[in-house]
């Protein structure tokens, strides 16, 4: 019976000890959490629309962001709240102290002015509204002449005429593509475009032939650099090539 005692005694030590090894490690493990994986720098990639530190506050939430390695862990479970502009996100652990913030935002390709409210409607390639704000963002052509019935967050513009929103997200993709992305694009009861680029507008005319016309667009518009006047795209098709640029002022 002794002998069985002791066994039992020893087992229950050896379980004890493994135990206290345990916790210990458990310890160590979250002393090296809370003391080494500290935020002290947040890097930000891809963010055009909004600062730094609006992606910082957007993203570092809560009383328990200054820890690196929680950061990270908590946006691999868990959805960041929306926010106007921002597709997704990706976070990086680029080292105990330093986080990565990989911002996608939204492709917007054109704004509605909206003068009852006195706000901008934004869309993006499928002509869904993805915001409306007063903020006027850069390099998001406005977009006049249309006929548009009441406009609802995150609904399609709702743009009376046969192909017209199909047309106009076909043009402004492609000036997107080529680079070539206008102040304004104004379109007309007849069915024709005009682009504005500071001193210089282009008549593109009727939504035949855009992507051609826009390739042709390509080539001229680097060469009137500070040139004021009008370029005439209007009439342009594969028989009738002849681009002319009348000069004003």
């Amino acid at each position: 019976m002794g002998r069985g005692r002791k066994k039992q005694k020893k087992r229950w030590k050896t379980i004890g000890l493994t135990l206290l090894f345990i916790l210990l490690l458990f310890a160590v493990a979250a002393l090296i959490v809370i003391k080494v994986f500290t935020v002290e720098k947040v890097k930000v990639t891809g963010n055009e629309h909004y600062s730094d530190e609006v992606m910082k506050d957007w993203l570092l939430d809560d009383e328990y962001s200054w820890n690196s390695l929680y950061v990270y862990f908590k946006y691999k479970f868990v959805e960041p709240e929306k926010m106007p502009f921002v597709d997704t996100m990706e976070i990086f652990l680029k080292s105990p102290h330093t986080l990565e913030i990989k911002v996608y935002e939204k492709a917007l390709l054109g704004r509605v002015y909206i003068d009852t409210l006195g706000q901008n409607a934004y869309f993006d390639k499928d002509g869904f509204v993805l915001e409306m704000s007063s903020k006027v963002i850069e390099g998001i052509p406005k977009i006049s002449g249309l006929d548009v019935e009441q406009i609802v967050l995150y609904e399609k513009l709702p743009i009376k005429g046969k192909n017209v929103l199909k047309n106009l997200l076909s043009l402004t993709q492609m000036l997107k593509k080529y680079e070539h992305v206008p102040e304004s694009i104004k379109y007309s009861k007849e069915g024709n475009y005009t682009l504005k680029y500071q001193g210089i507008t282009v008549l593109l005319g009727q939504a035949q032939k855009l992507n051609e016309k826009i390739v042709r667009l390509t080539y001229v518009l680097p060469k009137l650099d500070g040139e004021k006047g009008t370029l005439h795209l209007e009439s342009w098709t594969e028989n009738t090539t002849d681009i002319s640029f009348e000069k004003s002022g």
